[in-house]
């Protein structure tokens, strides 16, 4: 416990290093900006420098003002910065884009990070307690390149600390901790390097682009954003239960996608290496780019999108060779303003792996309504698990089991650029009468308390 603590604490250090430097390093591009009156960005990305761009050399702002006061346009179209998600998912144009920013010369750097430190407490026979950390530091730098912009990517995360077997978290299954044992009731750590990318977009008419993503590891184009990124569900430090349905494949070794935007319509493609990570959390592995994934996102309105995907997994698990999977994702994302000062979010999705002759589904809603320091949030899940019972070398009956939890943070600006918030959810699980057994009843409950960092 005590080096949980510690290396927390050496990490929130290092999270606060990074704004102070901003603002009393004195180093080049790195003092407050003043701006006086709105000013956009070229819509056509290395349409050259604006006023706006030589102010914002002087100094760094928050994301979510600094992108709204400027017009800033995505590295991957002409189409608004806020929609931009994991990988190349897409979210609503209205969503929450924090975090900071600066101009230093040609090349735009934008970071933002979340450190949370977690006491959980699942309930009954297969439950457990336990005290993690966990969160992500992202880093992007953009850079005009004809009529497009290339924009380099990393993301890194200490979940790696919490230890193999990562986190209890009753009725999730999915990845190994040891290469030899499935993890049940239990979410697993996610890796120390969740994303090293890089992407070249080029403007082809106007409203029109085309667009190249690589990543080791990166995102492939399948399923709605990553959950730690959609706005309805961003502030719960748990993972889904229906993880492995819709987003596990937000940390790929290796990804190259291909897509075209037209408006408010992106059309993608991907090849990738469809192997869950191994157990070894700190390294960075290589294989074939052997999968595909295919997606169609569609964003009507500036207040919702939607999108639709399929991908063939090429022996996806570790622990089951030559087993591949087929999966379907569709989601509608949603946020906006529905009152001064009031901000709702909201996620709908839905998954199906096919494995062998098998459908398995999963079925999710999330919402979350900000207002001032305070953010209440909730899900509910509903998945057809084949993992939790049954022979470890292959997949048991399908049970169908549920989730739903509820939760609230409060936050306080305690710097510039920094706040400290503190929460916690209640959760309540549904089990079936032929496995109630095995978790002590039909309703098992869990509980999270957490305190967290936020950068931007």
């Amino acid at each position: 416990m005590n080096r949980i603590f510690v290396t927390t604490s050496a990490i929130a250090l290092a999270m606060l290093a990074a704004p102070a430097m901003a603002q009393h390093a004195h180093m080049p591009g790195m003092a407050m900006p003043a701006p006086t009156q709105p000013t956009a960005l070229p819509t056509a990305p290395g349409a050259g420098q604006g006023h706006a761009e030589h102010d914002a050399e002087h100094g760094a702002m928050p994301m979510n003002e600094h992108s709204a006061h400027m017009g800033m346009t995505s590295a991957l179209g002409s189409y608004p910065m806020q929609r931009d998600s994991s990988g190349t998912a897409w979210q609503p144009d209205a969503s929450e884009h924090s975090g900071l920013m600066t101009m230093s010369g040609d090349w735009m750097l934008m970071a933002h990070g979340v450190l949370n430190l977690v006491a959980d407490h699942q309930s009954g026979p297969r439950g457990d307690d336990k005290l993690f950390a966990s969160g992500m530091l992202m880093g992007m730098a953009r850079h005009p390149l004809g009529d497009g912009t290339v924009q380099l990517r990393a993301m890194l995360s200490p979940d790696p600390l919490m230890g193999k077997s990562g986190y209890p978290l009753l009725l999730a299954s999915g990845e190994t901790a040891n290469g030899h044992d499935r993890l049940i009731d239990r979410q697993h750590p996610h890796d120390f390097v969740m994303e090293l990318s890089a992407s070249v977009s080029q403007t082809i008419a106007p409203g029109a682009s085309l667009f190249v993503y690589g990543g080791l590891p990166g995102e492939p184009a399948f399923g709605p954003p990553a959950f730690m990124h959609r706005e309805a569900i961003m502030d719960s430090p748990e993972a889904p239960i229906s993880h492995h349905w819709l987003d596990s494949t937000h940390i790929s070794f290796g990804v190259v996608t291909a897509g075209v935007v037209v408006g408010g319509v992106k059309l993608e493609a991907s090849r990738f290496n469809g192997r869950e990570p191994d157990q070894h959390r700190w390294g960075i592995e290589t294989g074939p780019l052997d999968s595909t994934a295919v997606r169609l996102s569609w964003n009507p309105t500036r207040t919702l999108a939607l999108q639709g995907s399929w991908g063939h997994f090429v022996d996806p698990e570790q622990l089951e060779p030559g087993v591949d999977q087929k999966r379907w994702s569709a989601s509608a994302l949603y946020a906006d303003e529905i009152a001064p000062g009031w901000k709702l979010a909201g996620t709908l999705a839905w998954g199906r792996k096919t494995i062998e002759h098998h459908h398995d589904d999963a079925y999710v809603a999330e919402a979350s309504l900000k207002h001032g320091g305070w953010t209440a949030f909730g899900r509910g899940e509903l998945t057809h698990n084949r993992e939790l019972v049954g022979n470890p070398d292959e997949h048991g009956p399908a049970y169908r089991v549920g989730k739903v939890s509820i939760g609230a943070v409060r936050d306080f600006r305690i710097a510039g650029d920094l706040s400290l918030g503190a929460g916690g959810l209640v959760a309540l699980n549904f089990v079936p009468d032929s496995i109630a057994p095995l978790y002590g009843g039909n309703n098992p409950v869990g509980a999270m308390g957490f305190v967290r960092l936020k950068l931007g």
